[in-house]
C-alpha cells in the first residue's frame, strides 16, 4: 500500500517529501518541459508529459501504473495571492484533478494548493466529486513554518481517504503542529553568511528586509535584485545598506527545504518559477508521515481491543466517542516514539520523557500524550 503517483508534479518537491517519508513513487506527470527536465535530473522513475486536463486520456495513462495514491498540487496561480483574484482556465485542473481520482479509485489520495483555494468555486465542484466517489476528506491550512521549515507559508491540503469518515487525518496532523514558528536561523544554524536580506515586495507599503531570526515570507515565482532607490518601509527588519541583498537561488531552494545536492536544470527565470511553485519537501514530507503512520497502523502492540477500549473511555471517563479515538491516537503516537512491548508503566513513562523526539514535540501536545498513556494504564489494570 505505497505506490504513488504525482500529478502537476512540477519540479519534484512532492515527490521527494513523500519519498523520504517511506512511500514508493512509480510515475508522476508534468507538462510544463522546464519542470519536467528537472524533475528528470533528480528521479529515476518514468515521468509523462500528459494533459491532464484530458481526463479519459489521463486515465488511460495512471490506470496502467496501478497506484494506491495518487498525489498532486494542480496549477494554482488563478487562486493565488500573487496572481488573479479571479478564476480561470487553470482553476479547472482542480476539477480535471478530482475526476481522475473518480475514475482510478487510489486507497488514498493528496491534492495541494494555496490557501484560498479552499473557499473556490473550483474546489467546491471537485469536493462533490471526490464525496460522490466514497472519499473522506481531511481538509487543513498548515503555516510552513509550524511544521518545521523556516518560511511563512500556508497551503490548503485535502487527503482522500476511501471509504472512511471525514477528519480521520485531522487529530494526527494537528497534534504534530508546532508552538513555535521555525526561523532561519533555527533551521540553518550558524550556515547562513548573513544576518539579513531583501524580499522584493508586491508594493512598496509593504516591508523588504527581513531577518533571519524569523520565518523567511513565502518563496514566490519571481527573485528580483534589490533597486536603485529603494524606499525602504518602517516593518523592515533593518535600514538598507550596502550589506543587503536578495537571496540567491539556491538559497531559496533550501528554504523551500529542497537538499543541497538537488539538481536544478533549466535558465535562471524558470528555475525560480520551479521553487516558486514548488511544495515545501518538508512539508510535503510533513503530511506524508502522518498518512503513511496511519496506513502502517502504528497499532499498539498488546492485544487490545480498540472498540472495548472505546467504551471503557465513554462510560467510565465520559468522553464523547470522538474524544476517545484521539486518544488512542495519543497512545499509537507514543508507541511510534518508544516502542510500547508490555503494560506500560513509571518506566515506560519515563523513557517516553527522556525521548528527544518526545521533547521536540510542544509542551500541550505532550501532556496529551502522557494523559493517553495513563489512561491506557489505568484500563489494562481495570481489565485484569
Amino acid at each position: 500500500m505505497n505506490k504513488i503517483v504525482d500529478l502537476f508534479c512540477g519540479c519534484g518537491g512532492m515527490s521527494l517529501g513523500f519519498q523520504n517519508a517511506g512511500f514508493n513513487i512509480v510515475g508522476a506527470y508534468e507538462l510544463w518541459e522546464s519542470a519536467a527536465k528537472c524533475y528528470e535530473g533528480n528521479f529515476t522513475h518514468p515521468l509523462f508529459r500528459e494533459d491532464l486536463s484530458n481526463v479519459s486520456n489521463a486515465v488511460d495513462s495512471i490506470r496502467k501504473l496501478s497506484p494506491d495514491i495518487i498525489i498532486g498540487g494542480p496549477p494554482c496561480q488563478d487562486f493565488s495571492h500573487a496572481g488573479k483574484r479571479i478564476e480561470g482556465g487553470r482553476a479547472s485542473l482542480t476539477e480535471a484533478f478530482a475526476e481522475i481520482i473518480k475514475n482510478i479509485s487510489p486507497s488514498y489520495f493528496v491534492m495541494e494548493n494555496v490557501d484560498r483555494a479552499q473557499k473556490s468555486n473550483a474546489y467546491a465542484k471537485a469536493r462533490e466529486i471526490f464525496k460522490s466517489a466514497g472519499y473522506g476528506l481531511t481538509e487543513i491550512v498548515l503555516d510552513a513554518s509550524r511544521c518545521g521549515i523556516p518560511q511563512k507559508r500556508k497551503r490548503f491540503f485535502c487527503i482522500g481517504a476511501l471509504n472512511q469518515p471525514d477528519g480521520l487525518l485531522l487529530s494526527r496532523l494537528t497534534e504534530k503542529i508546532s508552538d513555535h514558528e521555525t526561523t532561519l536561523r533555527d533551521y540553518f544554524g550558524d550556515g547562513l553568511d548573513f544576518e539579513y536580506y531583501y524580499r522584493h515586495p508586491r508594493n512598496y507599503s509593504r516591508r523588504a528586509i527581513f531577518s533571519i531570526d524569523e520565518p523567511a515570507p513565502t518563496m514566490r515565482g519571481v527573485n528580483r535584485p534589490v533597486p536603485k532607490g529603494y524606499p525602504g518601509n518602517p516593518n523592515d527588519a533593518c535600514p538598507l545598506n550596502d550589506s543587503i541583498r536578495a537571496l540567491t537561488t539556491i538559497e531559496r531552494s533550501l528554504i523551500q527545504t529542497f537538499p543541497p545536492e538537488y539538481k536544478w536544470i533549466g535558465n535562471k527565470t524558470d528555475m525560480e518559477q520551479m521553487i516558486g511553485n514548488a511544495v515545501p519537501v518538508k512539508l510535503a514530507e510533513f503530511v506524508a508521515s502522518t498518512l503513511k503512520e496511519f496506513i502502517d497502523g502504528c497499532e499498539i502492540p498488546i492485544c487490545v481491543d480498540n472498540g472495548k477500549l472505546i467504551a471503557w473511555l465513554i462510560d467510565t471517563h465520559q468522553y464523547t466517542e470522538r474524544s476517545a479515538k484521539d486518544v488512542i491516537s495519543r497512545i499509537r503516537r507514543a508507541n511510534s516514539i518508544v516502542h510500547i512491548s508490555d503494560i506500560p508503566d513509571s518506566f515506560y513513562m519515563y523513557q517516553l520523557e527522556s525521548s528527544p523526539q518526545f521533547k521536540s514535540i510542544s509542551t500541550s501536545v505532550r501532556s496529551q500524550v502522557k494523559k493517553a498513556v495513563s489512561l491506557f494504564m489505568a484500563y489494562q489494570a481495570a481489565a485484569r
